[in-house]
């Protein structure tokens, strides 16, 4: 779910289920606190992910496998029509070629390299629906005072200046102040809508928020120094002073054929369909790269003047570190989705008085959601269609949206693989 993930642990896909019980009680047994086990949104902050992804690695250590780290996959290696292996090359340039009986491939939804090498292979893959956009960041004092209205001055983190931010936007009742109160958590909040233009009603896509991080920061997550992806982290205490969300819209493949979408899906989907998704997100990222100027500065713009169309002659304090830059983000994406994602901020801001703000700071630019296509697995053996021995898992592979469901059909190809290997 990436490195930079902060532990959201919250699953659409029943959280009373087995295999789901099974991830999250081996979460608390590696170092997770137990409440995640009860809470409805679960959450482990990437402070204690860390701990707890080294508890798992140190287990895997001592029951005799091992972990590359500096090592990519550059190749699988087929024969015959069978996965049976995989070439690394380690940061000093050498190659590794590492064999087996079978292959579990489970890349993160960045491995766009290894989709082309997939599909030259003659692995079957389809495209899928993704969605892209931004990273919306308030203060979260703001965040509090909208969700929580009178009780908002009741969230405290313990954290001087956050606290302090949120006692001067939300002031305590003087009655209070003698007497106590009961603290709050650090308020999210989710807002979705479907849109549509006035004059095709046909055309309507989802906007969404996703990934809310209350209490927390904008991070790079590029892989490529002349792309910028970015994305929303929280420690365990959730106590910056900013509350961030990726707000996107969806883009499915009607988009490969419009002419609004003809450059950002560029020239290779006619060659390519199925990897048209990859060439888009790339062509965000790039224009997202160039809006900030380089050295993964990210592109903003305040919320306001994202919907007048209006470059920001000034933009409030923003989380992301590596600095920001104001740039006419209502002119990234095409026509049609910037459109989309206008509309829906409206509607967001009458169902929720106060969203738009003057605050409220757009980045630039959430296009990482989830992969945009999908390695095609078989219904009983969970292979990949047409090769034996290739086990695809996860997010990367299309078949997870988060955490939990990856973990969850981690263990369900782990089965299958066994079952596989062990019916020869």
């Amino acid at each position: 779910a990436g490195t930079w993930s902060d532990g959201k642990l919250t699953t659409r896909i029943g959280r009373n289920s087995g295999d789901v019980r099974g991830v999250l009680e081996a979460l608390v047994a590696f170092g997770a606190p137990e409440d995640i086990l009860v809470s409805g949104k679960p959450h482990l902050g990437t402070d204690r992910l860390v701990r707890i992804l080294r508890g798992m690695r140190e287990a895997i250590a001592a029951a005799g496998g091992e972990v590359r780290f500096g090592a990519r996959v550059d190749e699988l290696v087929f024969d015959g029509g069978a996965a049976v292996g995989a070439r690394c090359r380690h940061e000093d340039g050498s190659v590794e070629e590492l064999l087996g009986d079978a292959v579990v491939l489970a890349p993160g939804h960045s491995a766009r390299e290894l989709y082309s090498q997939l599909a030259a292979a003659g692995v079957t893959l389809e495209p899928k629906g993704f969605a892209v956009g931004f990273r919306i960041e308030h203060p979260q004092a703001v965040i509090n005072q909208l969700q929580y209205r009178s009780y908002a001055y009741s969230v405290q983190t313990g954290r001087g200046t956050t606290d302090a931010a949120n006692d001067a936007h939300n002031p305590m009742p003087e009655l209070l102040r003698k007497h106590g109160t009961i603290a709050l958590p650090t308020a999210d909040y989710r807002l979705a809508a479907q849109v549509a233009p006035e004059d095709d009603a046909s055309a309507e896509r989802g906007v969404f928020s996703f990934c809310m991080c209350p209490g927390g920061q904008i991070v790079p997550t590029s892989t490529e120094a002349e792309e910028l992806c970015i994305n929303g982290m929280s420690f365990s205490r959730r106590d910056s002073k900013w509350a961030n969300s990726a707000l996107v819209v969806t883009v499915g493949e009607e988009g490969v054929d419009d002419p609004a979408f003809a450059e950002a899906f560029g020239a290779d989907a006619e060659k390519n369909p199925i990897l048209a998704g990859v060439a888009f997100q790339r062509w965000c990222e790039r224009r997202a790269a160039e809006m900030g100027g380089g050295d993964f500065v990210a592109p903003v713009q305040r919320v306001t003047d994202y919907l007048k169309g209006t470059v920001s002659a000034t933009v409030p304090s923003s989380s992301y570190r590596l600095g920001v830059k104001s740039a006419p983000l209502h002119e990234l994406y095409p026509k049609p989705l910037t459109e989309a994602l206008q509309a829906a901020l409206e509607r967001f801001e009458r169902n929720m008085p106060g969203f738009v703000c003057e605050d409220a700071l757009l980045h630039g630019v959430e296009t990482r959601t989830s992969a945009p296509l999908r390695i095609v697995r078989d219904g009983e053996t969970l292979e990949a269609k047409g090769i034996r021995g290739l086990f695809p898992a996860g997010e990367g592979a299309g078949y997870a949206g988060g955490i939990v469901s990856a973990a969850v059909d981690g263990v369900r190809v782990a089965r299958a693989a066994a079952r596989v290997l062990a019916e020869g």
